[in-house]
């Protein structure tokens, strides 16, 4: 299974320039799981925490090989950063499943990706392209790593926004267990 990888980066950015990963994957397990590993790879190459923005490619992904899935056709993937905020996209040619956020059962296999995306994103949400493609994006913001203080109290090292904290426009974390907003519907 041979597939080509597209990988658009410019090495040394102009200042109106934006540090940029274009990739495009197959829509099946594996290519999920190659989207994680590329942008743990890129993210460590541009001096960016990766743990949260991973898991969250994970479950875009995932979505994107499992419920955006036409065969034949691939998902791609798209980091970009801009200022402090790393913005995640995943588009594939499902535009006629939108995903929703879900709140199955306690005993439900299954269901709970866009809650996990919901919960770590500073925002996210999903954007309708031409047909027959969709986009889910999520955002994180970071501070950049700041000067190490100096004197006798110095601790030093990298500021990151604790990225489970919501802004007050956004969407709330996990609900209590027991509530359910709106009807479970498939698709994310």
């Amino acid at each position: 299974m041979n597939q080509e990888i597209t990988v658009t980066e410019t090495p040394a950015q102009p200042v109106d320039q934006f540090p940029h990963f274009t990739v495009l994957l197959s829509s099946t397990r594996r290519g999920a799981r190659l989207a994680r590993l590329l942008t743990e790879a890129q993210l460590r190459h541009w001096g960016l925490p990766t743990e949260t923005a991973s898991q969250l490619v994970a479950e875009l992904a995932a979505n994107a090989a499992t419920h955006g899935r036409v065969p034949g056709r691939d998902f791609r993937l798209m980091l970009y950063v801009i200022g402090g905020t790393l913005r995640i996209e995943v588009t594939d040619t499902r535009g006629d499943r939108l995903p929703e956020l879900q709140h199955p059962e306690r005993t439900a296999e299954s269901g709970r990706g866009l809650l996990l995306v919901d919960a770590l994103a500073d925002r996210w949400g999903v954007a309708e392209d031409r047909f027959p493609r969709k986009t889910v994006w999520a955002e994180l913001c970071f501070s950049r790593p700041q000067p190490a203080p100096t004197g006798p109290s110095a601790g030093g090292g990298l500021l990151v926004k604790d990225l489970g904290e919501k802004e007050p426009d956004q969407a709330p974390p996990f609900p209590p267990v027991g509530q359910h907003r709106g009807a479970a519907h498939s698709g994310g």
